[in-house]
Formats: structure tokens, sequence, C-alpha cells
């Protein structure tokens, strides 16, 4: 009887074992020097990102328009100013590459710096919203000022973190494994945004200041703690890492040799209009769906779970594409194309009055950037060195972060420019409806999806090449931020 039971609990441990290799999401990433509970532990500072992009992008966005009585553009300038450090995030990982400590570190100090970085905007934030609200005795500009500064320092952090701990990872996990390990990134980063999200909102549900103080003190701890946890023992001591008489190479040489490597800014190029096309409605598709199709708040925060969805899709399909060797740009097209499509999808949905057309479109515009992204960072990891892929990594998150900043300033105003021509009665009878704005920003990235299709044609043709000569690497450093 014994014998019996031992066997079929040795059976039933083998399915069990299949199918969270086959069906559980990233089960597979996992390898005997790179555990998945070690992995799940280094993404947390993902899910720390996540959560400061909401608190900057969302809740304090809204809070301090709404709430707070502040102008549009003065919130949306302090919303911008953690792109100020974007373009510099490949200065960042290529001092994380060469970077000397007595201790043998080269990624841990600025995992930690940027901790603190984020954990000090954070802590500043409260009492800057204090002097802001006008319910003190001292000038507004100290509060003006204290928020400017709190949000530099977050994100600063944010880049700063998310640069390190990508090279961190991308040190750790096995070449076989990359794949997963990037999609699980990824998706921690998705994880860290919507649920800090739900929890800010039941959190603040009866708004009040002193709520407001007492999440963004307890978000800049958990921040500090969890980023902690992270990095625990994650990077090994290695003290005869680099010659300590040698001096270390200047950022212009490392980068000059970068760019060098054949097809390298042609897929920055690619990045970026690529993340610009994605990027330009992301504050206009609730507002359309509001405004044109009439859909009540609940069903326009719901498009955020739909977008969601069909990115973990697109990133599901994706990495098991490449672990079979697929042709990265190839991907990264084929999700240009499923964009092309989604915001096609989402233009007719307004003259058809269909709101589950809409939904279609906001499902596609999630499959097709997770395709694209998550085939173009592939592809651009050809050209890294891996002793240097932090100064990839950092070239990847500057181009992306840029772009994505830029593109949604733009279409924000070009919409808004739009709508008054429209007002005006510049544009004609036919341009009258309140779809015609935001019928034109999505043209606009159509088109731009197409300028990418063309700009990626010889990259497909040079990876076809390529795969013929030599195995084909991923990489991981340069996750897009």
């Amino acid at each position: 009887m014994i014998a019996v039971r031992a066997r079929v609990r040795d059976r039933m441990l083998r399915q069990w074992s299949q199918i969270g290799a086959r069906y559980l999401p990233f089960a597979d990433a996992a390898s005997s020097h790179f555990s998945l509970a070690r992995m799940l532990r280094l993404s947390l500072f993902q899910c720390t990102v996540g959560m400061a992009l909401v608190l900057l992008n969302g809740t304090l966005n809204r809070i301090l328009i709404v709430e707070m009585g502040a102008s549009a553009s003065a919130v949306a300038l302090l919303v911008s100013l953690p792109l100020v450090f974007a373009p510099f995030r490949a200065l960042l990982g290529h001092k994380s590459d060469h970077y000397r400590s007595a201790l043998g570190w080269r990624r841990v100090p600025y995992l930690w710096m940027g901790t603190l970085l984020q954990f000090g905007g954070l802590a500043i934030l409260p009492f800057a919203l204090i002097l802001l609200s006008g319910d003190t005795h001292g000038p507004a500009w100290i509060g003006q000022a204290g928020a400017a500064f709190a949000f530099l320092l977050v994100g600063a952090g944010m880049h700063t973190v998310q640069t390190a701990g990508l090279a961190l990872a991308t040190d750790l996990a096995p070449e076989e494994k990359r794949p997963r390990v990037v999609c699980l990134l990824y998706v921690m980063l998705l994880v860290g945004m919507v649920a800090s999200s739900l929890v800010f909102g039941v959190l603040l549900t009866d708004y009040q200041p002193v709520k407001l103080i007492r999440v963004l003190q307890g978000a800049g701890l958990l921040t500090l703690v969890v980023n902690c946890i992270a990095l625990w023992q994650q990077e090994s001591r290695n003290p005869g890492r680099h010659d300590p008489a040698a001096p270390p190479p200047a950022f212009e040489e490392s980068w000059a040799g970068y760019r060098r490597q054949p097809g390298v800014l042609r897929s920055l190029v690619a990045v970026a209009l690529g993340t610009a096309a994605f990027s330009m409605q992301d504050i206009l598709l609730e507002p359309y769906g509001g405004e044109v199709l009439g859909l009540p708040v609940s069903a326009t925060t719901s498009l955020t779970a739909l977008t969601a969805s069909g990115t973990l899709l697109a990133f599901s399909l994706a990495a098991r594409w490449l672990e079979q060797r697929a042709d990265p740009w190839r991907v990264a097209a084929m999700g240009v194309v499923a964009g092309i499509f989604a915001f096609a999808l989402v233009i007719l949905s307004a003259p058809l009055a269909s709101p589950w057309l809409f939904r279609a479109g906001a499902f596609g515009i999630g499959f097709g950037g997770g395709l694209f992204g998550l085939g173009s960072l592939t592809a651009a990891m050809v050209h890294r060195d891996h002793a240097d892929s932090g100064i990839a990594l950092g070239a990847w998150g500057a181009v992306q972060a840029t772009a994505a900043g830029v593109a949604v300033a733009c279409g924000a105003a070009l919409k808004d420019l739009v709508a008054s021509w429209v007002t005006h009665g510049w544009l004609g009878a036919a341009m009258q409806g309140r779809d015609s704005a935001y019928g034109v920003v999505y043209h606009v990235e159509i088109a731009l999806l197409f300028v990418v299709l063309i700009v990626v044609g010889p990259l497909v043709r040079r990876a076809r090449m390529d795969l013929q000569s030599k195995k084909a690497s991923f990489g991981l450093a340069e996750f897009p931020g």
C-alpha cells in the first residue's frame, strides 16, 4: 500500500512539473544558477518603478489638477521632469559597467543610490504638496520648487534603478533563458503598476490631504524596503574584475565603439519611431472613449486591463518565437502591422458607434506594442558586447523613454491644436465631429508605423544573414523603461 501511494505521488509530481513548465508563465525561465525564487525577488525593483510611475503620472496628476486646482500646464511640466534624466541612461549604464568598488560590486551601488533617490523624492513630496495647497504661511514658490525637486529625484531614481537592475539581470541570466527572464521583468512592471493603482484607488477613495501624505510616505518606505529585498545577495563580489592600474575607458570611447557596429543607429531610429507611434495615444485613449463613444468612467478604466492583456499575450507569443530562433526584427514588424490594424479599428469605432471595435483596438494596441517592444529589444542586443551590457541598456532606455515622453506631449498638443481649428471651423464641415481631433492623432500614428516598417526592412535582411552565419543571441539589458 505504501509503495502504491509513493508511485501515485511521484506520478502526480511529474505531471505537475510538466504542467508548470509548459503552461505556467515563466516557470521555465529558471536555471540551476538563477532560480525562479531568486529571479522573482530581483524583479521586485520593477514593481517599485511601476508604483512610482502610477504615482507621478496618474494619482498626483489627477489630484494636483482637480483637488488642488493647479494649472494643467504646470502639472504637465512637473510630470515631464523625470524625463530629463532619460538621455543620461547610457552614461549610467557605462558607469555601472566599469564601476570599481572596494567590495567588488558593479551594479549594487547604483541600485542602492537609485533607491535612495526614489525614497528621497517621495519623502519630500508630502511637504511640497502642503506648501502647494496654500495651507501654510510660506511663499508659494517654495512649494513649487520643492515639488519640482521631488519629481526630479524620483525620476532620477527610477532611471538609475532600472538601468542598473536590468544590467544585473543580464549578468545573472543564462543566455538561453533570457527571453523568459525579460518577459518576466516586463510583466512585473505591469504588475506593479496595476496593483499600486488599485491600492491607491482604495486608500484615496475619500480623498483627504492627510491620506495623500500617508500614501506618499508609505510608498517611499515600501520602495526602500522592497528594493533592499530585491538586491540582497544578488551580485557576487569580485574585486579583481578590473585591473586597478588600468584607467577605465571614457564614455565617449565606449559610445563610439557601440555606435560603430552595423545597424545600431538604424535600430535606435526604429525604436524611437515605433515607441513614439505606440505612445502618442497614451493619454488620449480613455478621453476618446468617454467623449466620442459616451462610455462611462468604469468602462474607460477597464481599457488599461484590455491593453495590458494584449501586451501579456504578445509577450507570451514573442518569447516562444524568439526561443525558437525567430528573426526578432520580423517579430517587431509583426507588432507594427498589428498596431496599424488596431489604430484603424479605433478610428472606425467612431463612425460605426461601436464600443466593441474600440475595445478590440485597445487590445490590439497593447498586443502590437508588446510584440514590437520585445522583438526590437531582442534584435538590438545583437550589437552589444556582454561586458558592456550597461551602455546598451542605457542607449535603449534613453531612446525609448525620451521618445515616449515626447510622443505623449506631442499627441496631446496636436489634439488640442486640431480641436481649436475644428472649433473655429477652419477645417470645413467634414471635420466638425468630436472625433476629428483624435482621428488626426491616430492617423499620424499609423503613418509613423508605416515609416517604422520602412526603417526595419534592411534590419530584417541583415538579421537573416547573421542568423545564417552564427547563432543569434538574446539580451536582457535593453529592456525598455
